[in-house]
């Protein structure tokens, strides 16, 4: 399990506003990418509507979809290609992974802001970045990291309310400024073998389950049977049997069986429309009276115990039902599947490549400063939401199927 809680004080962390230190970094991040994640190579397209709001004075907010680490790196390509900094808003779980870690990320320009709790530093920084409108505003608005390039999460909301209040300070400015949105999508091609890039995996994957290779099956087949297992022992592990059935059924039942009794002994009784949502939901109310030293030890552990489950499915919501299919698939989502199983087995991810990125900028959506009250859903997330479903269908579109027996 990856470290993403810490029973400590949170304490805001501010960005760095000088701009050397990104100025450095541009010439180090192509070489970086390569080494860490098997980016050879980076395209960015539509990039002049971004210039049109920079050069027209407008606060920006850019909201791009989050399916890898590597993704502010490769954003900051159009940064580059651009002659701008920006600044982005990190979870404080990535500042506490090693100091050079929190040094970096600071001073590029990241501020911390706190998943397990109201953080109103953040938000504040937040709308005093995009009132001065200096530089762009990078949020994922996702809230986590999905694995899966075409398929959107449910965007959480504080984007709208961020972006609404800046939008109300700069309309009493004299002249009057705006605030305007761009959905960025961020997606990746394999432009390597297949085979020799997933052979080594599935063989590493199998011998967790002290299985012999599995080499005359075709990959689809390996994949499925590696899930099913990683599943069965997480069934047993929470439910004491393995269950049989649908795929995607078993794991939806598991989630609610992980998640609907810690929301009942929490009286979380809103529950959030997404399972991210509803983790972090849980995450806050679990978590304080840790912090603060409250409670024994044996309620310590028990509920180390529940953010474990907390954590578990979460990841298991990032298995889009039909993602990978038997006939035929987009050789991205079955590298991206095979990671996802590598990681929730070995908390380690090797990356397969080379890869080429295309970022995307989409128009501008221009934010006013009242909400409609009348609507039922938030106008600015449908819109950031549309943008990108259509940006990634369309970037989808351009990879080649492969057969599974390939």
């Amino acid at each position: 399990m990856h470290k993403v809680v810490f029973e400590k004080p949170y304490q805001f962390i501010a960005p760095s506003h000088a701009t050397i230190w990104s100025t450095l970094a541009k010439l180090y991040v192509h070489r970086y990418l390569r080494k860490t994640y098997k980016i050879h190579s980076i395209e960015c397209r539509n990039t002049q509507r971004l210039k049109a709001s920079i050069d027209a004075g407008h606060g920006i907010l850019l909201a791009p979809n989050h399916s890898r680490l590597s993704d502010p790196f490769v954003l900051g390509e159009v940064a580059i290609q651009l002659k701008i900094c920006y600044y982005a808003m990190v979870s404080w779980h990535a500042f506490q992974q090693s100091w050079f870690d929190s040094f970096t990320i600071r001073k590029l320009g990241g501020f911390s802001v706190y998943r397990e709790g109201p953080d109103r530093r953040a938000i504040a920084m937040a709308i005093d970045i995009l009132t001065a409108a200096r530089r762009p505003l990078v949020v994922f608005p996702e809230g986590a990291l999905s694995r899966h390039n075409d398929q959107l999460m449910a965007l959480m909301d504080g984007i709208s309310f961020i972006a609404q209040n800046a939008a109300r300070r700069r309309a009493k400015q004299n002249p009057p400024g705006k605030v305007v949105i761009h959905p960025a999508a961020i997606r990746y091609y394999f432009r390597g073998n297949l085979e020799e890039s997933l052979a080594p995996v599935l063989d590493e994957l199998e011998s967790h389950f002290a299985w012999r290779p599995k080499r005359g099956l075709p990959w689809i087949k390996r994949i499925r049977a590696i899930g099913e297992a990683c599943l069965a022992l997480k069934e047993i592990e929470y439910t004491n049997h393995a269950r049989g059935g649908d795929l995607y059924d078993r794991l939806e039942d598991l989630i609610e069986h992980l998640l609907s009794p810690l929301e009942e002994e929490y009286q979380i009784i809103n529950k959030a429309l997404n399972i991210v949502g509803r983790v972090k939901d849980l995450r806050t109310a679990i978590l304080p009276d840790m912090i603060h030293g409250a409670i024994s030890d044996a309620e310590r552990e028990r509920r180390w115990q529940q953010l474990a489950a907390c954590y578990y499915a979460q990841q298991m919501s990032h298995y889009p039902r039909g993602y990978i299919q038997s006939n035929d698939n987009i050789p991205e989502h079955v590298i991206e599947t095979v990671e996802r199983l590598q990681e929730d087995l070995t908390d380690h991810v090797r990356p397969h490549g080379p890869l080429h990125a295309v970022v995307q900028i989409g128009e501008a959506i221009q934010v006013h400063g009242k909400r409609d009250r009348m609507a039922k859903t938030d106008p600015i997330m449908d819109a950031i939401a549309c943008q990108l479903t259509a940006m990634l269908a369309q970037l989808a579109a351009e990879s080649p199927r492969i057969s599974p027996e390939e």
